[in-house]
């Protein structure tokens, strides 16, 4: 018989599940433990809170559902595995895609067919209705809002989705609390430990002191970077909105609980979070508070908090800035801190090459984009849930006789349908007569004359329509990273004026292409002689392309093509002995492009006609994806 000393052995000798699992969990602590302890100690010196957190890591560990955690494993041991040719996102509103959590399950079939593994849930976190900016001011970072379901059907939502291979995204408001959370009511109430999570001063002079070198945000709608609040005497810091407290990530707390915040989101099932407003996240007196040192301290440390606990969970960084602000967020190959990033910029500069028929400032940014490490992976789109505003390069533009003033009021006009033959359709968003600068809104097909040729009912200017709407997303689909659609997108949604019935909504024009999915619009999918049905079918066959051909994956080697032609943008893509030319007509007129590739004969994709890449004639709005035979 054996004695207890001898089963404790025998047990030991054949570890359980369980402690198998601690020890991968303590080999990835070890891995980033100096980096980490040095980093945090750097930023914070107090070793009793860094004890608190790697203890607060192990438990979230724990608590990570297995099949999560086999997931981790599966994607630690393929770490491009989100760089693939089959990577497709959309992003929505649950309440205006589905109404709720358990809506969007039931839409899966849907999002399946339309080629998309990748959905991006805007915010659905508990705010206080009617001062929530969109979803942007959380009252609770663990409670889902009431009308859009509960943490149990956020769970139920992605494991249907991790059972059919699409990824989920959600947005992690760092820079800021709602007013309603409870840190904020418990700082209104006086209580240090909570005022010292917030910056509060009991006079103007510090505040002051940050306006001088502080830009504003919102300069019409949300003037200054401070709020007072008479009730108790104090001002507080609200770079955004008065009803949204900039967090201080001075205090190591904050830093701490925002991070069990972030973990607890990924242990729902989360696979990629996105950062909002990272850039703003560390205020220091005498500067602009935007992109400081210790900002990508604090993302550093995420990315090692998440390859420690959840290292399957990506972190994609929203930083609307131009680029040489942007890809530091990326960090280093040895020191890695965003997994992806927004392509901001060259989003604004399609919508000024459709205004202009002008590739050439489009050429200049995809070469810059081109030219850096290609494990820096962007996300790219038409449109979004947000306003387009017009930061280009306006050094540049300068060569080409562009003024800066008069190019954005050009913009603004040509977009509102105003100017320059356009049939673009949309309203500005919080414009400014003194300086002359508003943003724009409107839907992508709005923008590319689909709502003016319905409207008008005019078959001819509908097709023509439709050719950009295609063309731009064909575009979208040759550049370097993953593309995302905006939800309404796949059949050519336009914009919703519904939104000034509600008073709530009616003084953020954002709204108009935040509309509510018409699914009486996409049962027409299915007509080829519909709008919808033409523009799904159409987007259909370049994402089947995209997903068949593996020179579109997100590390190919890209590069632009001179074509000798300003309205005609070539961009070549080659990996593994393919190459793929494309080439698109921003032009509503015919036109040449004057490349010259002497390698051989060339198959356009999708007609299937083989030919030559050189003089390439191509008609208005037209497009080729031209594979080396």
């Amino acid at each position: 018989m054996r004695t207890l000393n001898q089963a404790n052995i025998k047990e030991t000798e054949k570890p359980s599940k369980e402690s198998a699992a601690d020890v991968l969990f303590e080999q990835r602590l070890a891995r980033h433990m100096d980096e980490l302890k040095w980093l945090y100690m750097e930023l914070y010196s107090n070793g009793s809170m860094f004890a608190e957190l790697c203890e607060q890591l192990k438990r979230f560990y724990q608590e990570r559902r297995t099949s999560l955690k086999e997931l981790d494993e599966k994607r630690e041991s393929d770490p491009a595995w989100y760089r693939q040719n089959d990577m497709l996102g959309m992003m929505f509103y649950i309440d205006n895609f589905a109404g709720d959590m358990q809506g969007v399950e039931k839409k899966l079939d849907y999002i399946e067919s339309c080629g998309v593994n990748y959905i991006h849930l805007m915010p659905f976190l508990d705010t206080p209705k009617g001062r929530s900016d969109g979803g942007y001011a959380v009252s609770d970072f663990r409670k889902v809002q009431e009308k859009l379901g509960t943490m149990e059907d956020l769970d139920a939502l992605t494991d249907d989705c991790h059972r059919r291979g699409i990824n989920i995204c959600m947005d992690f408001v760092m820079n800021h609390t709602s007013e309603d959370h409870e840190w904020a009511k418990r700082a209104r109430a006086g209580e240090g430990e909570y005022m010292s999570r917030y910056f509060f001063f009991d006079n103007a002079a510090i505040p002051s002191l940050f306006e001088k070198t502080v830009p504003q945000v919102f300069p019409t709608t949300a003037p200054g970077n401070f709020t007072w609040l008479p009730d108790i005497g104090h001002y507080v810091m609200t770079t955004f909105y008065p009803y949204q407290w900039d967090l201080n990530y001075r205090n190591p707390r904050v830093f701490n609980e925002m991070m069990y915040n972030f973990l607890y989101l990924a242990n729902q099932g989360i696979d990629i979070i996105r950062i909002d407003a990272v850039p703003y996240i560390w205020k220091e007196l005498g500067t602009n508070c935007r992109n400081l040192r210790q900002v990508h301290t604090i993302v550093r440390m995420m990315r090692m908090i998440s390859e420690i606990v959840c290292p399957g969970v990506l972190l994609l960084g929203e930083v609307v800035m131009e680029p040489e602000k942007v890809v530091p967020y990326f960090g280093t190959v040895e020191k890695p801190e965003c997994h992806m990033l927004y392509n901001v910029t060259t989003m604004a500069t399609t919508w000024h090459t459709v205004a202009t028929r002008d590739v050439r400032l489009l050429k200049k940014q995809l070469d810059i984009v081109s030219s850096l490490p290609k494990d820096y992976t962007f996300l790219n789109y038409l449109r979004c849930h947000d306003d387009i505003g017009w930061g280009l390069d306006y050094g540049f533009l300068a060569q080409q006789g562009f003024d800066e003033r008069t190019h954005k009021q050009y913009l603004n006009d040509y977009f509102e349908g105003k100017t320059g033959a356009s049939n673009s359709r949309g309203e500005l968003y919080n414009a400014d007569p003194v300086t002359g600068d508003a943003r724009f809104c409107g839907t992508t097909a709005s923008m590319c004359g689909i709502e003016k040729a319905g409207f008008e009912q005019d078959e001819a200017a509908m097709e023509k329509a439709i050719q950009l709407d295609i063309m731009l997303h064909a575009y979208m689909f040759m550049q370097s990273g993953i593309p995302v659609l905006y939800g309404g997108d796949e059949i050519g949604q336009v914009n919703d004026y519904s939104y000034k019935e509600d008073p709530e909504k009616a003084p953020d024009s954002r709204y108009i292409h935040r509309g509510t999915m018409r699914w009486d619009l996409a049962e027409r999918i299915s007509d080829p002689d519909s709008v919808e049905g033409k523009v799904f079918r159409r987007l259909k066959e370049l994402e089947d392309i995209r997903k068949k051909e593996k020179v579109f994956v997100s590390n190919a080697d890209t590069w632009t093509v001179e074509t000798w032609e300003n309205s005609v943008l070539c961009i070549g893509r080659y990996y593994d002995g393919d190459k793929l030319l494309g080439l698109f007509n921003f032009s509503e007129y015919d036109k040449t492009a004057w490349i010259n590739e002497t390698d051989g004969l060339y198959r356009d994709l999708l007609s299937g006609r083989a030919m030559k890449a050189a003089g390439v004639d191509i008609p208005a709005y037209g497009f080729f994806y031209l594979k080396k035979i």
